[in-house]
């Protein structure tokens, strides 16, 4: 090649890469700030046959928000999905969460995930462990935080009240999953075949409907109706893993079979410590209310755990309210039953 043919092919190539710079700044907005950015076509061709392809990472998220969106029937800018639309967010992804996750439309969160400040005046189910409700609140957006629905186990009232939460909607889940994946058992007894799963709240009956979808049963009842059935739960819980624990049973069910009277024993000086303080009339027939639950989960493992919103309101009240719970406890401390200390 002699130095004219070089030249005329160098002019050629120069022509040539002027024309791609000129196509790609008059298609898209190529800045030094942003060397991927979206452009009206995501393929531009070329005079010489080549295809060239530019991916945008902003167009790629803006892409997957919106599927994300479509997926859940939800409009981009939009005030999102309603209460009566089935939508819910749930928190937690174990045996719990994942269950409702299955109830139609929803968004799971597991750890680390934030809560969307959109799809406000929808529930958000909390199922999770008592001792990640503080991190769930402080980091819930403050338009959603009325949207929050409680269905832990244990006392919560003072805890809700102290943050402002009070009036926020609350269920009583009377049912089991044994593990991961597995079918819930409904808490539907023979003394209570319309089922004892409760929910209060302006999301009660958002939740009723989720839990109907999954073939459950639940009670859509008023603040003053689920207070006595809250404490009921609670004593059920705190009674049956107590005498389980304290006597070495394999489960609940063999508390309340090899351990009857003392059971009895603990249900009714809890149920009279708790009319007594919290001035509340329980209807009749609590222990064979509690009993017939028991025999739907016999199989329960027993233990002691999260003390401090199960058995300590209990503790608290004293010995001359609550003698026979309290010296349980000190006897499963004594035997070293107990993963904490006692007050």
């Amino acid at each position: 090649m002699n130095l004219a043919q070089f030249g005329t092919l160098a002019t050629t190539y120069s022509k040539l890469i002027m024309r791609l710079l000129t196509a790609l700044f008059s298609i898209g907005t190529l800045t030094a700030t942003s060397a991927w950015t979206a452009v009206s076509s995501s393929k531009i061709n070329c005079s010489n046959g080549v295809v060239l392809a530019m991916g945008s990472r902003g167009a790629d998220k803006a892409a997957s928000r919106k599927e994300w969106a479509n997926k859940r029937g939800m409009v981009e800018g939009g005030d999102g999905p309603s209460t009566e639309s089935g939508f819910c967010t749930v928190i937690g992804g174990g045996r719990i969460g994942s269950i409702l996750g299955k109830g139609g439309e929803s968004l799971l969160l597991k750890r680390g995930d934030s809560i969307p400040s959109d799809n406000e005046g929808t529930p958000i189910l909390i199922a999770t462990r008592n001792d990640s409700l503080d991190k769930i609140i402080e980091e819930c957006p403050e338009n959603r935080l009325k949207d929050l629905v409680f269905l832990q186990n244990g006392y919560l009232d003072g805890y809700l009240a102290d943050k402002g939460l009070a009036d926020n909607s609350q269920a009583l889940l009377y049912l089991s999953v044994p593990a991961l994946g597995v079918e819930p058992v409904d808490g539907i007894t023979s003394v209570n075949p319309e089922g004892l799963t409760a929910a209060t709240g302006v999301h009660a009956q958002a939740l009723a409907n989720i839990l109907a979808s999954l073939g459950l049963k639940c009670n859509v009842v008023t603040p003053e109706e689920y207070k006595p059935a809250m404490f009921e739960k609670l004593i059920w819980i705190s009674t049956y893993m107590l005498v389980g624990t304290s006597k070495e049973c394999a489960s609940v069910g063999q508390a309340g079979s090899d351990h009857k009277d003392l059971v009895e024993k603990v249900i009714n000086e809890l149920l009279a410590a708790v009319a007594a303080k919290e001035g509340i009339n329980f209807s009749e027939g609590a222990v064979e209310r509690l009993a017939a639950y028991t025999d739907v989960v016999t199989s329960f493992p027993c233990a002691v755990k999260e003390f401090e919103w199960r058995n300590s309101y209990f503790y608290k009240l004293g010995d001359d309210a609550c003698p026979a719970h309290n010296e349980l406890l000190r006897e499963c401390k004594e035997k070293g039953l107990l993963g904490f200390e006692l007050p």
